[in-house]
């Protein structure tokens, strides 16, 4: 992990890669696969990224800020290696070719950065239509584990609900620090090619590996939604 391969990296890189450690840290700990190794390396990833990612952003030649991010990158793939991760990567695995394919480039990381405040509201639901399945996953415990991610990051709520509304608001406020756009339409992915591909691309997420270890499993239609409210900026809390 050397930070001089880092030290020249343009600002859209920095901001991209480093929402991109945050979804990665936020993902594995929310997994069905989840365990006391992984979750360690996930927190302190994701108190990294939201304590540093912007003053690595505004102030490249920052040292401490570049080595913190790349620690923060490191912890958060050691995480997800083991636990792996959700649904926000299978949509976002489906996203990138299919804006590539219209000629409208939106990195991986930005992708990411553009749904993962609505798949962190989706999963804290608790009482979801259908549950992830796995031997060591018993019951919805998702709101509760979110809210443990906001706690370590320094937010404080009077309650698990809250705790994980300041987390999405925090997810939001560090985004427009870093330059990321709004909404998928933003970043100028015309609308009638994305509507076009929209029920190919929610069947290739549901088919995505990543979606077996989401804590909440969702339908195709929940998939459709996250989409479009992604493209036309609609962030208002999903009816759970």
């Amino acid at each position: 992990v050397d930070t001089d391969n880092m030290m020249s990296q343009p600002r859209g890189l920095t901001s991209a890669s480093g929402v991109d450690v945050l979804t990665h840290a936020l993902e594995a700990y929310a997994s069905v696969m989840a365990t006391d190794y992984t979750d360690g390396l996930a927190l302190k990833a994701m108190k990294n990224v939201f304590d540093y990612l912007p003053t690595a952003y505004n102030e490249p030649a920052n040292v401490e800020a570049r080595q913190k991010m790349a620690d923060a990158s490191c912890m958060a793939g050691m995480a997800f290696a083991n636990a792996f991760l959700g649904v926000c990567h299978s949509m976002a695995h489906k996203l990138y070719p299919a804006i590539l394919a219209c000629w409208n480039s939106l990195p991986h990381g930005v992708a990411n950065a553009l749904l993962i405040s609505l798949v962190v509201d989706f999963n804290a639901a608790e009482n979801p239509r259908k549950m992830g399945t796995f031997s060591q996953y018993q019951y919805p415990h998702t709101r509760e584990r979110y809210a443990e991610c906001a706690r370590f990051c320094g937010i404080q709520a009077k309650d698990d609900a809250e705790a994980v509304q300041k987390l999405i608001a925090k997810i939001e406020e560090l985004k427009e620090k870093v330059g990321i756009k709004k909404t998928i339409a933003d970043y100028g992915v015309d609308e009638k090619y994305f509507l076009e591909t929209l029920d190919d691309m929610c069947e290739k997420a549901f088919d995505d590996q990543c979606t077996g270890a989401n804590p909440r499993y969702p339908l195709i239609s929940e998939i459709k939604d996250m989409f479009l409210r992604a493209y036309y900026g609609d962030n208002k809390k999903s009816e759970n």
